[in-house]
C-alpha cells in the first residue's frame, strides 16, 4: 500500500468528520459574533473554538505525514499551511474561517460535484454567511462604522460577492477592507469553480454514455456474427 493511497483513504474517511467539526466551529463563531457573550460564557466559547481549531491543525499534520513525497505535497498545499498557521496570530484570527470553508469544500465538493446548482448555492450561502460574520466582527465597534448589524453585513456581502458593489455600505477598517478584497476574489473564483465542476460532470456523463454505447455495439456485433454463422451453417446444409 503506497503512502499516496493511505492519504487518499485518510481524507475519504475523515472528510465528513472534518466537515462536522468545521460546522461546529462556524456555529461557535456565529454565537460569539451575534450574541457577544461575556464573562464565563465568552471564555467557554473561546475554549471550545480553540479545541476545534486544534482538530484542523491535527488534520493538516496527518495529511502532511501521509503524503508522499512530502516536499511536493507541502509546496502544493502552501495555502492550507497559511490558513492553519496565520490565525494563531490574533490580528489574523478571522482567517480561521478560511479553514472552515476549505474543509467543507473538500468534503462536500466530492459528493455533489454533479449537482452544479446545489454546489453553487451552497458555496454562495457559506461564503456570504462567513463574510457577513467576519465583517460585522471587525466593523461594528469601529469609529464611523457603517456596518453595525447582521442585516447590514449580509446586504454588504451579497452586493460584494456578486461584484455589484452599490457603495451604500463600505468597511472603514483595514481588516474589513481585506475581507472585502477576499470576498471579491471569492465571487470571481466561484464562477471558475462552477464552470470546472460543470465541465467535469459533462465529461463524466459523456464517458459513461461512450462506455454504454461501446458495450451495446459489441453486443450487436456478436449478434451479427452469430447470425452469420447460422446462415453459413444453413447454406452448407442446403449444399449437402
Amino acid at each position: 500500500m503506497s503512502d499516496q493511497t493511505r492519504l487518499e483513504r485518510f481524507e475519504q474517511r475523515t472528510e465528513w468528520l472534518m466537515a462536522a467539526v468545521a460546522l461546529m466551529f462556524l456555529g461557535c463563531y456565529s454565537v460569539q459574533v451575534l450574541a457577544e457573550p461575556h464573562g464565563f460564557s465568552d471564555m467557554a466559547m473561546r475554549a471550545v473554538m480553540a479545541g476545534l481549531y486544534l482538530v484542523f491543525v491535527a488534520d493538516y499534520l496527518a495529511r502532511f505525514y501521509l503524503a508522499e513525497p512530502r516536499g511536493r505535497w507541502f509546496l502544493r498545499n502552501l495555502v492550507d499551511l497559511a490558513i492553519v498557521v496565520l490565525p494563531m496570530f490574533r490580528p489574523l484570527r478571522l482567517l480561521s474561517l478560511a479553514v472552515v470553508l476549505e474543509v467543507l469544500q473538500r468534503a462536500v465538493g466530492h459528493s455533489i460535484r454533479g449537482r452544479v446548482a446545489a454546489y453553487t448555492a451552497g458555496g454562495v450561502v457559506m461564503i456570504v454567511y462567513a463574510a457577513s460574520l467576519a465583517v460585522l466582527d471587525v466593523e461594528r465597534h469601529a469609529p464611523h462604522a457603517q456596518i453595525t448589524s447582521f442585516g447590514d453585513a449580509v446586504w454588504w456581502a451579497v452586493s460584494t460577492v456578486t461584484t455589484v458593489g452599490y457603495g451604500d455600505l463600505t468597511p472603514v477598517t483595514l481588516s474589513g477592507r481585506l475581507i472585502a478584497v477576499a470576498l471579491m476574489i471569492a465571487g470571481i473564483s466561484l464562477l471558475g469553480v462552477v464552470t470546472a465542476t460543470l465541465a467535469s460532470w459533462i465529461v463524466e456523463k459523456v464517458a459513461e454514455e461512450d462506455t454504454a454505447n461501446q458495450a451495446a455495439t459489441a453486443a450487436h456485433i456478436e449478434e451479427l456474427r452469430e447470425e452469420i454463422r447460422k446462415m453459413r451453417d444453413a447454406m452448407r446444409s442446403d449444399g449437402d
